[in-house]
This record gives structure tokens, sequence and C-alpha cells, in this order.
């Protein structure tokens, strides 16, 4: 069996003030950036949920030498509210449930 636990800071942060963050994918590369905790703190800068994980992709795509099979994705949720999501490559999802909607959602994604 294998549990699969985010580390506080890079896979998973929350902030009260802010909103939360998490990661999953190839943890060392998450690990590296601090993922979670720099999509946070790129919300608190006043960036969008999904503009902060697009943000913290990039910042992996940028360092990372070798992109195969690298698949990382984030999603984030704002004190408001608002939510959004981004991966390196398709095929991340993640489920959205409001008053509004209750959805099956795809993650924009960098790479094709």
């Amino acid at each position: 069996m294998h549990d699969d636990s985010p580390i506080i800071g890079p896979g998973l942060y929350v902030d009260n003030e802010v909103g939360a963050a998490c990661a999953t994918g190839l943890g060392e590369a998450v690990i590296r950036i601090c993922g979670s905790h720099l999509v946070v703190e790129l919300m608190r800068q006043g960036r969008s949920p999904e503009a902060a994980c697009k943000e913290a992709v990039a910042r992996i795509i940028r360092r990372e030498k070798d992109l195969t099979n690298l698949q990382v994705g984030f999603l984030a949720l704002n004190k408001d509210g608002e939510y959004g999501a981004f991966s390196i490559y398709s095929g991340f999802n993640y489920a959205a449930r409001t008053s509004a909607i209750d959805q099956l959602i795809d993650a924009s994604y960098d790479r094709a």
C-alpha cells in the first residue's frame, strides 16, 4: 500500500487571509519551488487562483531541463471562493461544486 501525503509548503499550503493551494504530480519538482506556498503568495499579491497556478507551472518549466513525463498540476482557492488550476500537460482535472455548478473541470495547461 502506498500512502500519498503532501508536504506542507510545497504540496499543500493554507493561509486564512488569502486562501489555499495544493499540488499533484512529480513531488521533487514541486518541492524545488515550494509550489503551493508560492501559489498562495501570488494570490496574496492579487493574482487569480488560475494565474497563480499558471506562474507556479511556468517556474517549474523554466527550472527543469527535461519535461518528458514530468506532470505537475496546481489547484487553488482564494478566500472569496474563486478557484482555478493549471498543469504542465493536459489530463489534470478537478471537481467543483457550488450552489451554481457541480462539474468536473479540465485544468488549463501549458503543453499539448
